[in-house]
């Protein structure tokens, strides 16, 4: 613990609390993000042009968002960078996002999920520190950490400054899944870590830096600003919804297993107001009772199988302690489904997207070849043991 908050404080270009950066997690209290304590920093940001990746998501404790609260308080705002579902999080997953400009507080939105998604030379050009305060689910399918890959790249090669705003992991608490082939790469998966990869933001940003996983990578100026009183262990209600179809903790602790099923024809409720609780298809009428009927919806406009009756599983029920006492990646739905689906030869979709959400060919293949959930697991935990060794020098924070 001592050595890897010694490395933070390396890094710290800007933030005056790096001198007391050995206690990164307080005895007591309420968790505090970094935006939570930005005040803090206001003397390094003084002066400096600032750019923020935020979303909707980007809020403190009290509910003021990141931008409107740094602009009250004189810091000088130039942009934002929005992600996927946009700055103000409500659009469709994958939905071309717009340039366009902020009503309540004037600044210019640049897209970073439409014609593009780095940012150029040319959106940098006015740019001290870029700040990223974004919440992330700790899945390696969730894009808001492609985007940071992308920003980070750009900065190093332009000498912008990064300051990461740290938040707690919702899936911190435990690593799981195959390790991605990086020849499956894309941008629902960059780099070469598990499903659940047990870091938060900030641990990230150092990870994808430390393993020189972006060009330039010595180069960057990499700051971050570690949540207080947090350990990975504490379950963290995540006080907005991180994207339109994760409405509560359920969905975010089952989305590890069931975004699997984007690349099926199986609908995850999306269309409902129970996305990613409950798992369908209208042709298994008969093997389930239960169903559920997808609609437009802000966040789902166009949802798989809309207006048609999706037979399968209510998962709504589960305890979430349940779901957080588990530790895994449940196989056994996505076994069970392939396994009753009427045509498995078309349960995986030909656009390939299961194997980029699987990271790489692997796990569909065994279970076309009828493998049982214990063994695909087994599969895994060499490659983990290697990948939880890895991340162990960028953790800040205790389990």
């Amino acid at each position: 613990m001592y050595k890897n908050c010694f490395y933070i404080s390396i890094i710290f270009m800007y933030l005056t609390l790096a001198a007391s950066c050995m206690p990164c997690h307080a005895q007591g209290g309420d968790i505090l993000t970094g935006a939570d304590q930005v005040d803090n920093i206001f003397g390094d940001l003084s002066g400096k042009k600032l750019a923020l990746m935020v979303n909707q998501t980007s809020v403190r404790t009290d509910g003021e968002h990141l931008v409107d609260y740094l602009m009250s308080k004189g810091q000088l705002v130039t942009k934002i960078f929005a992600p996927e579902h946009g700055f103000r999080g409500d659009a469709d997953a994958g939905a071309y996002i717009e340039d366009g400009r902020d009503k309540k507080s004037g600044l210019p939105v640049i897209s970073l999920y439409g014609q593009k998604k780095k940012p150029t030379s040319h959106d940098l050009r006015d740019v001290d520190i870029v700040i990223f305060d974004i919440q992330d689910v700790g899945v390696r399918y969730y894009t808001y950490l492609s985007s940071l890959h992308y920003l980070m790249e750009e900065c190093a090669e332009q000498d912008i400054a990064v300051l990461v705003l740290d938040r707690p992991n919702p899936n911190g608490h435990y690593i799981d899944g195959p390790i991605l082939d990086t020849a499956y790469r894309s941008f629902v998966g960059m780099h070469p870590v598990p499903i659940v990869h047990g870091m938060t933001v900030a641990e990230y940003a150092l990870m994808i830096k430390g393993e020189k996983w972006i060009n330039e990578a010595r180069a960057l100026r990499l700051s971050v600003l570690p949540c207080l009183n947090y350990k990975k262990s504490m379950h963290y209600e995540l006080p907005v919804k991180p994207s339109p179809n994760l409405p509560n903790s359920r969905s975010i602790l089952l989305y590890p297993q069931l975004c699997l099923f984007e690349g099926t024809p199986i609908s995850v409720g999306r269309g409902t107001d129970t996305q990613f609780q409950v798992v369908g298809h209208p042709d298994l009428k008969g093997l389930y009772a239960f169903y559920f009927i997808p609609e437009s919806k802000p966040g789902a406009l166009s949802p798989l199988h809309m207006g048609k009756k999706c037979y399968g599983m209510d998962l709504t029920n589960i305890p979430t302690e349940q779901l957080l006492n588990s530790k895994q990646v449940d196989l056994d739905i996505v076994i069970s489904f392939y396994q009753r689906f009427p045509e498995p030869s078309v349960f995986f979709l030909k656009n390939g997207f299961f194997d980029k959400l699987a990271g790489g060919q692997l796990l569909r293949k065994q279970i076309t070849q009828g493998l049982d959930a214990q063994s695909i697991r087994a599969s895994w935990q060499e490659s983990l043991k290697q990948y939880d060794a890895m991340r162990s020098d960028y953790l800040i924070y205790p389990k």
